[in-house]
């Protein structure tokens, strides 16, 4: 039986996702196991995620994943390359998972296998060192890179699923793991598109929800999922006053122990956080052509969450379980004696972990502890704690 690998974030779980899972069962049969690595309750573009973990990892259990593993804030709110790695470490580390499935806007992997290769060469290096020093942002710099040494081949570079699934090819080499990847076509809505027939992007689903838009969102969530998503929503902007009052305690000695905040970043996001009065205005006063807005608003989390580039090890020191199936816990029982690293079903199990994981856990908790000033309903509900959520069992 083959174990799929899926790195996600889920947030939210729609249409698409689905569709991933379905294609993976028709690709390796209705019997193969999907494992998911999933972001915490922070996500890579700088925010926070629109429900916490467990709830997101439950509404994945019940549309077709089998066990979903925690993806810690370290790797999660990070750039594509780190979260990739992260992704990939935490599914090989697993012992279980055979291949590595992901979306991309090719649908093929020989393109993104040209591309991946390209970019482990000293000339690709060389070039990406030219295209910075003229001021490119690191984005466009690394796709001029790329034409300057392949051509048309580097346009696949321009799909931000293209993109991410390029980087999960170098983390595989990078970290000489045995998964075999595997792409299928990225369908309907863009990255950061609208709606289409039959998906529609996850942005697009958290703004009607966030904006408390009563129209139905099906079919691109189920009835199920979208009572539950706006139950209680989350969002950095709930806690904007609280996200400003610890930046603006900050020194610019601080900003600098955030990682990827060289080159004089480190001034701008200070002198930002002292003036600005929204989270927009941060963005934008912190932001030029330079540095992707993406990688201010990860930075500007890391800042209010307390993290420093000096927190996040080499590599993931444990394996976090939120949820699984009858199928999932199947796998649990084999990565007993096959995963590399401990597995933590029950948060109790942390106190076992050697204290450079225990302090990584520690971490996570308190990650979790201000994820619960985002949300919509916080001090009218009860938030989760990391210490005493047990994963979701179905």
């Amino acid at each position: 039986m083959h174990t799929i690998g899926i790195v996600a974030e889920y947030n939210p779980f729609h249409s698409g996702h689905r569709h991933h899972i379905q294609a993976v069962r028709q690709a390796f049969g209705p019997g193969c196991a999907v494992v998911c690595a999933m972001s915490g309750n922070w996500v890579q573009r700088g925010q926070a995620a629109l429900a916490d973990k467990w709830t997101r990892a439950e509404l994945a259990l019940r549309q077709g994943a089998d066990l979903v593993l925690e993806l810690p804030t370290l790797w999660a709110v990070s750039s594509a390359e780190t979260f990739a790695r992260g992704g990939v470490g935490l599914l090989t580390a697993a012992g279980v998972v055979d291949t590595l499935s992901f979306g991309s806007e090719a649908g093929d992997l020989s393109p993104l296998r040209q591309a991946a290769e390209c970019l482990r060469t000293p000339a690709w290096r060389e070039e990406l060192r030219r295209a910075l020093d003229r001021g490119l942002p690191f984005p466009r710099a690394r796709q001029q890179a790329a034409e300057a040494l392949l051509g048309p081949a580097a346009r696949c570079l321009e799909g931000p699923n293209n993109n991410l699934g390029v980087e999960y090819l170098l983390a595989l080499a990078a970290l000489e793991s045995p998964l075999v990847p595997h792409t299928i076509p990225r369908q309907g809505a863009g990255h950061d598109g609208g709606a289409a027939p039959d998906h529609a992007s996850a942005s697009h689903l958290r703004e009607k929800i966030l904006a408390g838009d009563p129209a139905p969102l099906s079919p691109y969530l189920t009835a199920q999922a979208e009572a539950r998503l706006r139950q209680d929503p989350a969002d950095l902007g709930f806690c904007t006053r609280g996200v400003l009052a610890r930046l603006r305690t900050l020194t610019e000695e601080d900003w600098a122990r955030l990682p990827d905040s060289g080159e004089g970043l480190s001034h701008r996001l200070f002198a930002a956080a002292q003036q600005a009065a929204s989270l927009p205005q941060l963005y934008a006063l912190a932001g030029t052509k330079r540095y992707p807005n993406a990688r201010i608003r990860r930075l500007m989390l890391w800042a209010f969450l307390g993290l420093a580039a000096a927190d996040r090890p080499a590599a993931l020191p444990y394996l976090r379980v939120l949820g699984f199936t009858p199928r999932g816990q199947a796998l649990l029982r084999r990565m007993k004696n096959a995963a590399a690293l401990p597995v933590l079903v029950k948060p109790a199990h942390a106190a076992r972990l050697p204290e450079p994981a225990r302090r990584l856990f520690a971490l996570e908790a308190r990650c979790t502890a201000l994820y619960d000033l985002c949300r919509k309903g916080f001090g009218q509900t009860p938030g989760k704690n990391e210490y005493t959520q047990n994963p979701v069992r179905l």
